[in-house]
């Protein structure tokens, strides 16, 4: 690892377009997908006509989507911890918990307050079935990362709680993360260690699941895999420049493996990729390479891709607060008969009314919370790592600058 007595260099809020647009195309799938469930539910046939791969394609890419919030996750947080403490060797576990908390709690706590005030209520759509659980045993799955366990052995909880299994996957990587990273503190022994994940993802996903539907999507270690390509991607582009030509293989290679998962889902279901757990891991790989790409390239995307990108840097929130969207504008197309020449309206308004929802709630809450909390807890060079916000530093070599990431 690098040596950890080394200058932290100066933080920069500098985004990274590419790894921005992933993340907007991941939220955009996930949004897709969510639309496309309450039209099945609500038995609309608005599929009818349209070839089976487009469908697909269109509206079914929300698990592959949220496999690529997985990737992105994990390169952003490892990404931030070397740029912060200039080697993970380095971290500190107090301080990484507490920014980790300042990012993530406010709008986590809120969700979950909003959802028991409006179980408490009674109002349709949000009400937890009592046969798969009370109240306070969803609050306490939400709160110790098991809304995944939960759900699986108990049955699915309502569209809002249910979004949350991947926070359940992701946060409770993240609570082993700086741990790890002071165990095992030599590369040597790390990297092999985040390949093990990688190699168990495809049986996390099959074998392992014993059959449970949910578990195939949910399980810790099916998922687990992405974040784990995400991290080793990161220390790669830490430790190596990559050549010009290098990259460029690996874009086309990237792109080519995401866009065979994501648009041939019929072929690879054909192949056996998706019974066998490999769809993921080779949509994964896909995604690590392209984010290897953006971030050592600081690639800028065209204006055309304004609003995929606006989304990608608003994700969390968009996709902590887009059920409410989904399901407010859902009851209004069914109330006004379900016309199916308004199918299509329905998913533009739903993007667009997610994303402004996101960006209302990252503006003037979450963000400002984030700020306040790190203010709160020494959010400086001498206390938790970071330093002055400038342009003028130089990156870490071989390591772009990135994208906000905690």
């Amino acid at each position: 690892m690098a040596d950890p007595s080394r200058n932290v260099p100066a933080k920069s809020w500098k985004r990274l377009d590419g790894v921005d647009l992933i993340r907007g195309l991941a939220i955009l799938f996930v949004l897709m997908n969510h639309v496309n469930m309450q039209l099945l539910f609500a038995h609309v046939p608005y599929t009818r006509g349209i070839p089976a791969q487009m469908v697909s394609s269109l509206v079914w890419n929300g698990q592959y989507g949220v496999q690529m919030f997985f990737v992105v996750s994990g390169f952003l947080i490892t990404a931030t911890s070397l740029r912060r403490w200039g080697s993970l060797q380095a971290l500190r576990p107090r301080d990484f918990y507490l920014l980790r908390f300042a990012r993530i709690a406010p709008l986590f706590l809120l969700l979950l307050a909003i959802l028991s005030a409006l179980h408490l209520a009674g109002v349709p759509h949000f009400v937890i079935r009592s046969k798969v659980a009370r109240l306070p045993t969803a609050l306490l799955a939400a709160l110790t990362f098991r809304i995944n366990v939960l759900e699986a052995t108990r049955g699915y909880l309502p569209g809002n709680w249910d979004i949350l299994w991947s926070l359940s996957v992701e946060e409770t990587f993240y609570l082993f993360f700086p741990l790890a990273c002071l165990l095992f503190r030599r590369l040597r022994v790390f990297i092999p260690i985040l390949a093990l994940f990688v190699f168990l993802g495809p049986f996390g996903r099959t074998v392992l699941t014993h059959g449970n539907p949910v578990w195939h999507e949910y399980s810790y270690l099916g998922s687990m895999d992405a974040i784990a390509m995400g991290c080793l991607t990161a220390i790669l582009i830490h430790r190596v420049r990559l050549r010009r030509r290098t990259l460029l293989t690996l874009g086309l290679i990237g792109a080519a493996f995401a866009l065979f998962v994501l648009t041939c889902s019929l072929k690879v279901r054909a192949l056996g990729l998706e019974r066998s757990g490999l769809d993921m891991t080779l949509l994964g790989l896909g995604t690590s390479m392209l984010v290897a790409v953006a971030a050592s390239t600081q690639w800028r995307s065209p204006a055309l891709f304004t609003p995929l990108r606006w989304m990608g840097q608003r994700s969390y929130e968009i996709y902590l607060t887009h059920m409410f969207v989904v399901i407010a504008l859902f009851g209004i197309y069914v109330r006004a008969g379900k016309p199916l020449h308004a199918v299509p309206l329905l998913f533009l308004v739903v993007i667009a009314a997610s994303a402004i929802a996101g960006d209302l709630v990252a503006r003037f809450y979450s963000e400002p919370m984030n700020r306040m909390l790190r203010r709160l807890w020494g959010d400086d060079a001498r206390r938790m790592g970071s330093v002055v916000d400038t342009e003028r530093a130089p990156a870490l070599p071989g390591l772009a600058q990135s994208s906000s990431a905690e």
